[in-house]
């Protein structure tokens, strides 16, 4: 008992201090000092508020005039603007497209002096052109033959006169279209039956070639490429030409 009395006197006490502490309290006006006899005394005069100093204003220089201003952003700008891009050149124009070459072939001549003629009156119209032969179709054989008589008796009398000329390999057809015909060789190629023909024919007999089956002779064609401002008829109508057949141009590389 006696622990919890003093603790709830201790409890007062600190709560009457803290009250007195608490209590506000009048300022007490200093005592005036003593003065001696006959001095004056100091009495100090309250101090009046100062102002605060206002900031420093910065000179403004004069502003330039208006036809200033217009000559300084021109001048600005053309110092940022971008340089002039230059005028391009023109394009050059685009050749104009040529026509298609058209190539063709001449022809048929029988003979090559006949074809190289005709190529030399092609003149400019063709802008390249040569002479191509053709071979011709061999027969499979030739025979030699002095024509037929009206008789058999006229037959015989020409085949004395053909030994007496020095020739042999020689017999009288008997039948078929060149019955009483005499026959005076048969030959497997043409230089052979030809040979024989000029023989007989010095002699002063008429003989004849006859091929067996059907024979091509060799002819001449002329490969030409048109040139430019001419046309195809233009060169078959120089050359002379029966026929034109067209051509692949890539021929005459």
């Amino acid at each position: 008992m006696l622990i919890r009395f003093l603790i709830v006197v201790l409890a007062i006490l600190n709560v009457g201090v803290a009250l007195w502490w608490m209590t506000p309290r009048s300022a007490t006006a200093p005592l005036p000092a003593d003065n001696e006899p006959g001095v004056a005394s100091l009495e100090l005069l309250p101090t009046p508020a100062v102002p605060p100093a206002a900031a420093p204003v910065a000179e403004v220089a004069p502003g330039p005039s208006e036809p200033a201003l217009v000559a300084a952003a021109n001048a600005a700008q053309a110092a940022v603007a971008p340089p002039a891009v230059a005028a391009s050149a023109p394009a050059p124009a685009a050749p104009e497209a040529r026509a298609p070459a058209q190539c063709l072939s001449l022809g048929p001549f029988t003979a090559q002096a006949q074809a190289q003629g005709a190529l030399s009156r092609l003149g400019a119209v063709a802008e390249r052109a040569r002479l191509r032969e053709v071979p011709g179709k061999a027969a499979s054989g030739y025979r030699v033959l002095i024509p037929a008589a009206a008789t058999r008796d006229e037959a015989q009398a020409t085949v004395k006169r053909i030994v007496e000329a020095g020739f042999s390999d020689y017999f009288i057809i008997a039948q078929g279209d060149d019955a009483n015909a005499v026959a005076l060789g048969q030959y497997r190629n043409r230089e052979g039956a030809e040979r024989r023909q000029a023989a007989l024919t010095a002699a002063g007999f008429p003989a004849r070639l006859v091929a067996n089956g059907s024979e091509t002779p060799p002819s001449w064609w002329i490969d030409a490429s048109v040139a430019a401002g001419s046309s195809p008829a233009v060169l078959a109508q120089r050359s002379g030409a029966a026929q034109q057949q067209s051509l692949d141009c890539t021929r005459l590389r």
